[in-house]
């Protein structure tokens, strides 16, 4: 390593603060913006072996001194961050000086990257002082031994390391990251702590959630710092305890991220207490804090990680504290009791507090997936009510940057998707107005919203299925509660069939988007998109079939038992739609006999494949047609397949069995009838 990690800790051993703050701003410097330690080297070395491999057309059997020398530099680099890590978890207990305190968490932020140095920062003693700098827990770690002796047994050991080498090599890109860190020998002790005088009480707990830390992916940058440089920090704006809080807290985000083991003590150590008290009592904050927002992502994290976490928090209050937060995030007035005030002329939502709205959704969703399908009780119902109407808020207010919008209203759909159905028809409750969206006299504002957004996402070629699946659910089981929704909806999905010259699922329009998303290679995908537009046909099989075409829809007819089409049933639902019919138009009833069912369009007439054949000639076409199908068929190739009575599709071997036993009986009952008579 650049910077001398064995003279940060001897510096720390002797007391010297500025020695120690120096070589930490040193440190910081260096790996402000690294997220792999000791990556780059790896890569060389993988180049190199992959250039010798291509020159030579062998491996070589054995590693050369050369990889030996170089492995041992990483298993000496990995040793000095774990010591580095185990000396700065004891010395931010020790009362040292405000702007030291800020460095050497940011130097602990660094480490906690590393999945190998995790270690040392998941023992209780090291959680419970972040967290107690963090403001979370009041709790004092439990010291057995002096420092003098702490550090002298780190220092010891690290001189014995230069002489004995680690037994374990370093750990690769390759390595399965559940494995033990790669100074931890099959015993789970580590070499530090092979002395029993040594340091083994600071980190034995971690040797026992050691295969639970798994590598932190560098991520998009928090937008809200444009810069990471030391000097650039300190300008933050906010009071030295308000840093330190944040630089423990984020120290506590890369824990709990990269091991389970520390989300296992995070939870046994109830410091998401200390979390729902920080956020009750920030509810009504003024001005920008970064502090709020490192607190909410620690909020997200555990309750996305442990759901017994998220489940404790709804029981605690959790919905409540965190609607009061978005209350106060987006400055909210009420108009009535569901209706929140819509200024046209209020600035855009700002930068930090898009951020802090994001982060309070994506905890409400964990909060309250649960409870969708569930029929909530009164106080509960007018609690998610008053959610609903300033999440309605949210999807109509516009942020600084159409990449923030974006963003908001993604979040916001995955909430409303998660709440219960029966408290989502505050989004049609606000009063029209000259301006507004209306079917029947009901503002279709949030509804043109949640359209334009599924158009959006409709056009976008990156994760289709995780953008489009909330807001196709969504919109899917508003048109099935509301009829005024669906009305809307259907007119901008599908209008009055016209042109049908071309195929249904041809073209740029929402229609034809959603078609063909109706046989996508994601079941849940075509799923979405093809319920969607079978409520909005009323569930009604000939419609559906005509909209699309029956090859389109022949996925989720199957899947419904549908596919003996309009003869058999055509609806399958309980849902009491209305009465209305679906007119067709002038054009459509003038091509109306001519289109084919299969392909949704007017095919051009092809001619007889039969014309001028004899009927010997058909009867032996028809023959070598059969015995085609009986090879495919016997070779598995093919499984011929059938409608049975119910619309769904089995093997014909068992319509045959079927057909069997049914003029079986048929024929004893016609038997005794005749021995009656």
């Amino acid at each position: 390593m650049a910077v001398d990690v064995e003279g940060i800790i001897r510096c720390v051993r002797r007391g010297d603060v500025n020695g120690v703050h120096t070589q930490l701003q040193e440190f910081n410097k260096e790996y402000a913006q690294c997220f792999f330690f000791d990556a780059e080297e790896r890569d060389r070395r993988k180049q190199r072996k992959l250039e010798e491999f291509r020159k030579n057309k062998v491996r070589e059997s054995t590693d050369s001194d050369s990889d030996c020398n170089e492995d041992d530099q990483e298993d000496r680099g990995l040793l000095l961050r774990q010591s580095l890590a185990v000396v700065l978890a004891r010395f931010i207990r020790t009362e040292i000086p405000c702007h030291l305190l800020r460095v050497t968490l940011r130097t602990l932020r660094i480490l906690s990257r590393d999945k190998r140095v995790l270690g040392p920062l998941v023992t209780d003693d090291a959680l419970l002082t972040l967290a107690k700098v963090a403001g979370l827990s009041m709790s004092e770690p439990n010291d057995s031994e002096p420092d003098s002796d702490f550090y002298d047994n780190i220092i010891s050991s690290l001189a014995q390391e230069v002489k004995t080498p680690a037994c374990c090599g370093g750990a690769d890109d390759n390595d399965d990251p559940n494995q033990e860190c790669s100074t931890f020998g099959c015993d789970g002790k580590s070499d530090l702590c092979s002395d029993p005088d040594s340091i083994r009480p600071s980190v034995d707990q971690a040797h026992r959630g050691s295969i639970h830390h798994k590598e932190l992916a560098q991520g998009r940058k928090d937008r809200r710092e444009s810069k990471i440089e030391d000097e650039d920090e300190e300008e933050d704006g906010g009071s030295g305890e308000e840093m330190q809080r944040k630089e423990a807290l984020k120290v506590l985000c890369n824990m709990v991220y990269n091991s389970t083991w520390a989300q296992e003590r995070f939870s046994a150590l109830s410091l998401i207490c200390g979390l729902r008290e920080r956020l009750s009592s920030n509810v009504n904050f003024s001005g920008p804090s970064s502090v709020q927002f490192y607190e909410l992502r620690l909020t997200f994290l555990v309750t996305a990680l442990r759901p017994e976490l998220s489940a404790q928090l709804q029981r605690e209050g959790g919905v409540s504290i965190l609607s009061a937060a978005l209350e106060s995030c987006l400055q909210v007035q009420w108009k009535e009791q569901y209706e929140c005030v819509l200024d046209p002329a209020a600035p855009p939502i700002s930068l930090e507090a898009a951020q802090r709205i994001i982060e309070i959704l994506k905890i409400l969703f964990n909060v309250t997936h649960r409870s969708h399908r569930q029929l909530p009780a009164e106080d509960d119902a007018a609690l998610y009510r008053h959610l609903v109407a300033i999440l309605r808020l949210c999807m109509m207010r516009k942020c600084v940057t159409p990449e923030d919008t974006d963003e908001l209203q993604s979040h916001t759909v995955n909430l409303l998707s998660a709440l219960p159905l029966q408290c989502l028809d505050v989004l049609l409750l606000v009063p029209p107005e000259a301006d507004s969206e209306q079917c029947h006299g009901v503002n279709m504002d949030c509804v043109q919203t949640l359209l334009l957004f599924m158009e959006r996402r409709l056009e976008a070629g990156d994760k289709i299925k995780e953008k489009l699946t909330p807001i196709l659910n969504l919109l899917t089981e508003s048109c099935r509660a509301h009829k005024e929704t669906r009305h809307y909806i259907r007119k901008y999905v599908l209008p009055p069939l016209r042109d049908v010259s071309q195929r249904p699922e041809d073209g740029c329009t929402v229609k034809s988007r959603l078609i063909r998303l109706m046989t996508h290679l994601d079941t849940d995908l075509k799923h979405c998109a093809a319920d969607l537009i079978f409520v909005l046909c009323k569930e009604n099989v000939r419609r559906f079939v005509k909209y699309t075409g029956y090859g389109n829809a022949a996925g989720l007819l199957a899947t419904r038992g549908l596919l003996g089409g309009p003869t058999s049933r055509t609806s399958c639902s309980d849902t009491p739609y209305s009465s209305d019919s679906d007119s067709d138009t002038e054009e459509y009833r003038q091509v109306k006999d001519r289109v084919n069912p299969v392909t949704g369009r007017v095919e051009a007439e092809l001619p007889d494949p039969m014309e001028g054949m004899t009927e010997e000639e058909k009867e032996e076409e028809a023959k070598r047609l059969i015995r085609i199908f009986n090879k495919l068929s016997r070779d598995n190739i093919i499984q011929p397949m059938g409608v049975d009575a119910d619309g769904k599709l089995v093997p014909m071997a068992g319509l045959r069995e079927d057909s069997l036993t049914e003029e079986s009986t048929s024929d004893n009952d016609a038997d005794e009838v005749e021995k009656i008579k």
